[in-house]
């Protein structure tokens, strides 16, 4: 399974200028919190949401859900102090932005390492053409990634293409993102929906991205939660179906047979390992869920 294997089902960013949005995180029943110093923040506000930001994560509530800091641009002017601010203040992962190369992961790590922080996962956003271009290579760089996030609305933006309720400029390289993912073994997250009074076009986003084989959506509203959250639910027939798959193959195997057919298909070792990974997603929600009741 991929590193640090969890439910990412929503990824709610939450700015570090609000001391409001953040105290409300902790009561949200989002799986992960990105509390956010990056690009949405005014430049007047930085040191604020960076100060905002540590505070918050020292004196935590936050529960099991996983707590990430965005960082500023590594080229930027804030990036350098962020990373030091924030490696050893009890996050879960520092999420870096605007990665495009293996270099670029390469240097994030450096400069994580450097200030105390050789011990934490990393996230790494993937918002550019050259960026999708070089997923292969961002998925390969190092196994401390432990999930990759589209920035959708950036590379909407730099591919001159329009939103559609289809997302049909950007399927190709939703597509290649998640390919390079899962020849590493990283967890993959969709990209925001800007829109999020539209929950028609909203929940049809999520459940594409869903069956594409997104482990789950990054938000900007916590309205948007519940429905992501239902959408990389597994059901109650794919958990009976996973169960029987296993049994099914583990008594065809104890008789001699390599293949069984359940419900009309045929069914072999890849489907009982899909099946395991599906069970185990499903316990650990449950156990998430447990804490937002």
């Amino acid at each position: 399974m991929e590193l640090g294997f969890r439910p990412r089902r929503s990824m709610l960013y939450v700015p570090g200028c609000n001391l409001h949005y953040l105290d409300r995180a902790r009561t949200l029943a989002a799986d992960s919190v990105i509390l956010d110093l990056g690009d949405p923040i005014l430049i007047a506000c930085k040191i604020e949401s960076r100060d905002n930001v540590v505070a918050a994560v020292k004196q935590g509530g936050y529960g099991s859900r996983e707590v990430v800091v965005r960082v500023n641009n590594l080229d930027s002017i804030w990036g350098h102090d962020d990373i030091k601010a924030v490696a050893n203040i009890g996050a879960d992962a520092i999420l870096f932005p605007n990665i495009e190369s293996a270099d670029d992961v390469h240097t994030a790590l450096k400069w994580l390492d450097e200030a105390g922080g050789s011990h934490m996962p990393i996230m790494v956003m993937i918002e550019s053409p050259i960026a999708v271009l070089n997923a292969k290579e961002i998925a390969a760089a190092s196994d401390r990634i432990a999930c990759i996030v589209m920035a959708t609305s950036d590379l909407i933006s730099q591919l001159h293409a329009r939103v559609t309720h289809e997302r049909s400029a950007i399927l190709t390289s939703l597509s290649l993102v998640i390919l390079a993912a899962r020849a590493y073994g990283r967890c993959v997250v969709d990209g925001i929906s800007s829109d999020f009074k539209n929950m028609h076009s909203f929940e049809y986003a999520c459940r594409l991205g869903r069956d594409m084989g997104f482990d789950g959506k990054s938000l900007v509203h916590p309205a948007q939660i519940a429905y992501s959250n239902d959408a990389y639910t597994p059901k109650s027939s794919e958990i009976k179906n996973a169960r029987t798959i296993i049994h099914a193959l583990k008594e065809a195997n104890e008789a001699g047979r390599g293949t069984v057919v359940v419900d009309d298909k045929l069914v072999e070792h890849h489907h009982v390992k899909a099946a395991q990974r599906l069970l185990k997603l499903h316990d650990m929600i449950a156990e998430l869920e447990e804490e937002f009741i």
